[in-house]
């Protein structure tokens, strides 16, 4: 592949979203969902032609990394499979403290830029939340409408409750979003308008 064509690749440059912020992170645009009755499914429990039990859940990718790196990398290959399910909510790429800041920069991007890409091609996306310390508040909230339905997960935030409150505050205000998906049981002090999902049975699928 010549210069010239690599950019013209979207898949090189990915400049083909509308942005928002000082980094220019991917939009994603807002969308509703029913939030009657929601369920959740892993990422690493779908399959192709799941049953019809399976694909009226979302996706949540409240998972290890490495078992979704390969959807940034190549979209177009897990398509087909994701567009069975309800909707999905986007990869969370993790934004640990102890990363340095442009890895958790990436991160937050790529999970924009999956995102956008999903709306591209006509799937409902629910934008997913992550940050780390009050700096990360610089760029983890951008590229999400105000007033969306979000997704955050409480897993691993039992040892580090004081700081998830501070990012989970610092979301409701830049937000402001209509309904939080929350994978997990959500903290007492934690305000909005909740729905609590939990994470053993969105792990117990039907086969």
């Amino acid at each position: 592949m010549t210069s010239l064509e690599m950019r013209s690749n979207p898949l090189f440059m990915r400049n083909s979203f509308k942005t928002s912020g000082k980094w220019d992170i991917p939009i994603i645009n807002k969308q509703d969902i029913s939030l009657e009755n929601v369920r959740l499914i892993a990422y690493s429990d779908t399959k192709h032609n799941d049953i019809p039990e399976n694909i009226a859940c979302g996706v949540h990718f409240f998972i290890d990394d490495y078992r979704f790196t390969g959807i940034y990398n190549n979209p177009e290959k897990t398509l087909r499979k994701l567009s069975q399910y309800a909707f999905l909510c986007t990869p969370d790429y993790s934004t640990y403290s102890d990363m340095d800041y442009w890895r958790q920069l990436e991160s937050v991007a790529h999970s924009r830029w999956v995102g956008a890409y999903w709306q591209r091609k006509g799937l409902i996306v629910i934008p997913t939340v992550s940050w780390s310390d009050a700096k990360s508040y610089g760029f983890c909230f951008d590229g999400i409408e105000k007033g969306s339905i979000v997704a955050v997960g409480m897993i691993g935030c039992k040892h580090s409750k004081i700081s998830f409150l501070h990012g989970y505050n610092a979301m409701l205000e830049r937000v402001e979003p209509s309904a939080i998906i929350c994978l997990g049981n959500p903290f007492a002090e934690m305000q909005g308008n909740i729905i609590a999902v939990d994470y053993i049975n969105s792990r117990k699928v039907a086969r």
